[in-house]
């Protein structure tokens, strides 16, 4: 074994492995962005009820984990955790007193999906568009007067 492996292993030793993407990771309450199916930032975990998004994805990815930020007041989270263990969905609470991330809610696989849209509060409504009613001008009024 060379100096630079020993020094490496009593390092790790020391501080753990190393990780990959640390200011992502810290982000994303210990996962990484390609693995994320949904996230929510603080103050939608803190909204009353559960995201139906949250549970139909849950429902749609029963191998998925349920990671929740510890910084954020236990009653709020519990919500969550009772539709992570309905579903049978493992969940960590993540506190780092270091960082406190505006992620609340991270839905993520043990491997990359490449989601492109992953926020909740990111989509765009859908806008449906009424046809508009023709206008009457104020002639229109005396044809029916007139029998027009």
């Amino acid at each position: 074994m060379s100096k630079s492996n020993v020094d490496d292993y009593l390092q790790q030793g020391i501080h753990g492995a190393k990780q990959t993407k640390p200011d992502e990771r810290r982000r994303f309450l210990s996962t990484i962005r390609e693995r994320v199916v949904i996230a929510l930032t603080q103050g939608e975990v803190m909204r009353k009820g559960v995201e139906p998004e949250v549970e139909q994805l849950m429902d749609e990815n029963p191998e998925a984990h349920l990671f929740l930020n510890g910084n954020i007041s236990y009653p709020y989270l519990s919500e969550y955790i009772k539709a992570a263990e309905k579903r049978g969905i493992e969940f960590t609470i993540v506190t780092n007193k270091d960082y406190d991330s505006e992620i609340g809610l991270v839905l993520a696989h043990h491997h990359a999906i490449d989601k492109e849209d992953i926020y909740l509060g990111k989509k765009k409504p859908v806008i449906q568009t009424v046809p508009a009613k023709k206008k009457k001008g104020f002639l229109s009024g005396f044809g029916r007067l007139f029998g027009k």
